[in-house]
């Protein structure tokens, strides 16, 4: 309950951004959501990619568990203020940003979201298209003409995939927790199902774990697998950073740790094997190498399957894109202002935004998408630096929860006009350094997340010396009192 003392402010908070005070969620719920946000097309293309670095099978399964164990620890760490707080990453942030300054993270996570989501429902469009092609041939005359770089086919694909994920998200939280907690599963099935088709048609002696034309051995090999272990602690930085959305829910923390163990090792580790037999099987089935499930899917003679195919991977992207890029934005344009956006207002001004952005033409266009999600994408690093020294060294680990909703300079996260400069500074240096590492040093491209954070987390460390020591005062106060 808020204190008389700190009122809540109009201002900060509405009934989706309030602190949840059931908490219904077990564990499952959190391995069914990690289950989501892996099973893509992006997730498979992504994990094949990793199997063709010139790497041997054990050598990329190492650098593959590596990863993804480093991504298991950020989501623990990124999920308990939230799973503490019953609050979700915005109002998480407020604590180092200050109540108003939230809303710079908040954006920045906002804004990638919304590019993301653009593009995995233009890529779940294409299995959509197969489908519809399958039972209505006629229509592939309407590939011929475009509007903004679109086929007039490929609106109605993309038309369709947009309002089904709307509708989901329209009936709130509990129905994508619902809908996250079977489409897992079910992927898996329609996974494995593939898998032992493919297998059939290649044999199991055509089957490899090696998918580069060469070998590399000694520092180089070492160098591939550093590089392999940052890529995948990158694949996920953006919704382990927002975890906070989904960790409020949890009923314990102890529940939260075990849906991430089996969520992100065990559930990642099998499903880079399964895309890695499948693409493996693709070259003597097909003559070549082929990373895009879509693209294999519509190769495939059996119409059984390929409807089968493009079901699992519609529902795959619906599944990340519903978790990963449309509840973050609502929560984070929520936060702007929550009196007049509520939680679906900001889903929906996300997803029209994606696609004002012809994510379409984006994808298409390797150099603007580089640089555009590239920028916004070495601000990440940053936030969790300052987020997470701000959470466990400065406040040690401790929330008080009406100061997250008011704007009484009394509260404890007013700072100067409910804005920490000290965080702003740190994420203007830090970012500055993330942004010099990616575009002008190449050899740091694919570490820009950890110097980006890595330099927030010293710096902001170092500015808020003062309040690390005040924080400590207070918490040796309480203890004689």
């Amino acid at each position: 309950m808020m204190k008389k003392e700190l009122p809540v402010s109009p201002r900060l908070s509405n009934a989706d951004l309030a602190p949840d005070t059931e908490q219904k969620w077990g564990w499952y719920s959190i391995f069914a959501f990690w289950m989501s946000d892996v099973h893509s097309v992006g997730g498979y293309v992504f994990a094949a990619s990793l199997f063709a670095l010139g790497l041997n099978g054990i050598q990329v399964f190492i650098s593959l568990l590596a990863g993804i164990s480093i991504v298991m620890v950020f989501a623990n760490l990124m999920g308990k203020p939230g799973q503490q707080a019953g609050a979700p990453f915005p109002v998480i942030a407020r604590m180092s940003f200050g109540v108003f300054g939230a809303n710079i993270p908040a954006v920045i996570r906002g804004l990638i979201a919304v590019v993301w989501y653009g593009i995995q429902t233009y890529l779940a469009s294409s299995s959509f298209i197969i489908l519809l092609l399958y039972f209505f041939p006629q229509l592939s005359s309407l590939a011929q003409d475009s509007f903004l770089g679109l086929s007039y086919l490929g609106w109605i694909g993309f038309s369709a995939m947009w309002v089904m994920q709307g509708i989901v998200f329209m009936f709130g939280m509990d129905m994508i927790r619902k809908v996250i907690d079977w489409s897992g599963p079910a992927i898996y099935v329609a996974m494995f199902a593939l898998c032992i088709y493919m297998i059939d048609l290649a044999g199991w002696d055509n089957i490899s774990f090696n998918l580069s034309s060469h070998n590399l051995g000694g520092w180089d090999a070492i160098s591939q697998m550093v590089i392999a272990i940052a890529l995948v602690a990158g694949y996920f930085a953006g919704p382990t950073l927002n975890f906070s959305d989904f960790s409020r829910y949890c009923g314990s923390y102890q529940k939260l740790k075990l849906g991430n163990i089996l969520g992100l090792p065990l559930n990642f580790v099998l499903f880079s094997l399964f895309s890695v037999v499948i693409v493996s099987a693709s070259i003597p089935v097909f003559g070549e190498m082929i990373t895009d499930p879509v693209e294999t899917v519509k190769r495939l003679d059996s119409g059984m399957i390929t409807v089968l195919g493009a079901l699992t991977f519609i529902f795959a992207t619906v599944g990340i894109n519903i978790v990963a890029n449309f509840v973050a934005p609502a929560f984070d344009f929520s936060n702007v202002s929550p009196q007049k956006i509520s939680f679906k207002a900001g889903g929906f001004i996300a997803a029209f935004g994606s696609v004002l952005l012809t994510p379409w033409n984006l994808f298409n266009n390797p150099e603007v998408i580089h640089y555009t999600v590239d920028i916004l994408a070495a601000m990440i690093g940053p936030l969790y630096g300052i987020i997470l020294v701000d959470y466990f060294l400065i406040k040690k680990s401790q929330i008080d929860i009406p100061s997250l909703y008011t704007e009484s300079p009394q509260g404890q996260y007013w700072y100067e006009n409910g804005v920490n400069r000290k965080s702003i500074y740190a994420l203007v240096i830090a970012g500055f350094a993330a942004v010099c590492a990616t575009f002008w040093v190449t050899e740091l491209a694919n570490y820009a997340l950890f110097i980006g954070g890595g330099v927030a987390a010293s710096v902001y460390r170092f500015l808020m010396e003062s309040e690390r020591s005040r924080m400590v005062s207070l918490q040796l106060a309480r203890q004689k009192s």
